[in-house]
């Protein structure tokens, strides 16, 4: 028994101002293509199917002709969860009739997670809910945080044989992204690995990063495609999974190559501009420029953006680190001068002249009286 493990595609993602989703139908197209050239017996969604609770029309479309395709066109079962950025409500619409074409989305939290079994393998598919949820659907006032709530949610799970825990859940130890929409303050939104024991695997949405977690059994597959600079150095993908002979699962990571790469480029102006650099760089990448530039620069955005058209963010680096040591060597210099100097230069500051020497005579006698006091 095979099957493909994916989450957080965050459909109608924008980034720095721009939309993601041009991006995301172009690595939608080439997961399509790895389905059928794996043919697994299910696709496993780990939350956070879309960006934000009321997604974009385009979205919603994109992720209907996605699902038709595994589903209608290929015969593939699928099971989905909300996730934290997914609207439960409006995923749990027509679930039902959906379940009989092969769509196992579960959207809000029942107080009995069904399993949905295929070849063999169990799978309980747990929604994201927060413990205010938990408390009311268990009618439980002792949860607190999201690890009571899933100690709660999967005290009545009972796994006989091969099975995988769908969920999306911040596991303690998780390597977080700033893209990550925080769960709780502080612990509280943190789940323990443990939990998930009396499961074959546990497949997980939320952390984007696919090495979120060093475990063989608990996995986090990754974000689709990369949604801050903070995940500028990871591969993303899929994971696909296979049954093997003593009833636990092999995994093989399936890399996914996005339309537009999203990272980052440093170096000076100059440096960025010079025709035999550019020549080795895909231009049309989303960028952050890291500018390392001391000096004051006319109109570097503009500049660039005729070689490099998406930027999405530029820093000027080494601006600040010059703007930093400017203010050091300033403090020091107002730390060594004396009253009258300083009255001196804002008197020449705002006036436009020096002032007299009665002037600086009195305020040297001020200041020699303040000493003495």
């Amino acid at each position: 028994m095979k099957w493909i493990h994916t989450a957080d595609w965050h459909l109608g993602k924008i980034v720095h101002g721009e939309s993601m989703l041009g991006n995301q139908r172009a690595v939608l197209s080439e997961f399509l293509t790895l389905v059928d050239r794996e043919q697994p017996d299910a696709i496993v969604i780990a939350g956070d199917l879309y960006d934000r609770a009321v997604p974009p029309t385009e979205a919603v479309e994109l992720l209907d002709e996605t699902l038709a395709a595994l589903i209608l066109d290929q015969d593939i079962p699928v099971i989905a969860i909300s996730g934290n950025h997914d609207s439960a409500e409006r995923l749990s619409f027509g679930t039902t009739l959906l379940q009989r074409a092969g769509l196992h989305l579960v959207g809000k939290l029942t107080p009995v997670i069904k399993p949905v079994a295929i070849k063999g393998v169990s799978f309980y598919p747990v929604p994201f809910a927060d413990p205010a949820t938990v408390r009311y659907v268990h009618n439980d006032e002792t949860i607190k945080t999201h690890d009571d709530a899933m100690r709660t949610i999967l005290a009545g799970c009972v796994p006989d044989g091969p099975s995988v825990l769908v969920g999306h859940a911040f596991v303690i130890g998780g390597l977080e992204t700033d893209s990550e929409r925080q769960l709780s303050v502080g612990t509280a939104g943190q789940v323990s690995a443990s939990q998930f024991a009396p499961f074959t695997y546990t497949a997980l949405g939320h952390l984007h990063n696919p090495l979120a977690i060093q475990s063989e059994t608990v996995r986090y597959s990754g974000s689709l495609l990369k949604y801050s600079f903070s995940e500028a150095h990871h591969v993303k993908g899929v994971d696909v999974l296979t049954l093997n002979d003593t009833g636990t699962f092999d995994r093989r990571f399936e890399p996914l190559a996005p339309k537009r790469d999203l990272r980052e480029l440093t170096g000076s102006l100059d440096e960025l501009t010079d025709p035999a650099f550019v020549a080795t760089q895909v231009t049309d990448d989303y960028l952050k420029i890291n500018l390392t530039d001391g000096e004051a620069l006319m109109d570097p955005m503009g500049k660039l953006k005729k070689i490099y058209p998406n930027i999405l963010h530029l820093e000027r680096i080494g601006f600040v680190r010059e703007s930093t040591r400017a203010v050091k060597a300033s403090r020091e210099q107002v730390k060594d001068a004396s009253v009258a100097d300083l009255f001196s230069e804002f008197y020449e500051a705002v006036r436009e002249k020096k002032p007299t020497e009665a002037m600086r005579a009195v305020l040297k006698e001020e200041a020699t009286c303040a000493q003495n006091d």
